[in-house]
């Protein structure tokens, strides 16, 4: 997993993972692992999956060489709104992007170090 700070300013989080060290063979079943993990977290609630892909491809936008899909888990993990600048980093989003050989696992840093952790730990638990 390695962090970066994309665009200079937003703490994203990234995981290759190669296709021959994962069960998971699409974007659709990675997608349906966190959607389950999110389900049976305590506090997290899912809220949609995103196709970016679609959409992306529809506007005739540009797109990464070699990208076979993509898509966004929409999940929130809050329980408080302790100020309303909360909402500004709510909520949560996993990116799967797949590519023929490997699929990337990218999400921002969680205000919350511990949900940061938990988000780390889902996408470790594809690689087997």
């Amino acid at each position: 997993m390695t962090k970066s700070n994309f665009l200079d300013k937003f703490p994203v989080l990234s995981l290759e993972v190669a296709k021959n060290s994962t069960k998971y063979s699409s974007t659709d079943e990675i997608v349906e692992f966190f959607k389950s993990k999110i389900e049976s977290h305590p506090v997290a609630t899912f809220i949609a999956t995103f196709d970016h892909f679609s959409h992306t491809k529809n506007l005739g936008g540009d797109m990464v060489s070699g990208l076979v899909n993509a898509k966004n888990v929409v999940f929130c993990f809050g329980q408080a709104i302790p100020a309303t600048k909360i909402l500004a980093v709510r909520p949560r989003s996993i990116g799967v992007s797949e590519f023929a050989d490997k699929f990337v696992i990218d999400f921002m840093e969680a205000p919350k170090e511990d949900l940061t952790l938990v988000m780390q730990n889902w996408a470790k638990e594809l690689i087997i």
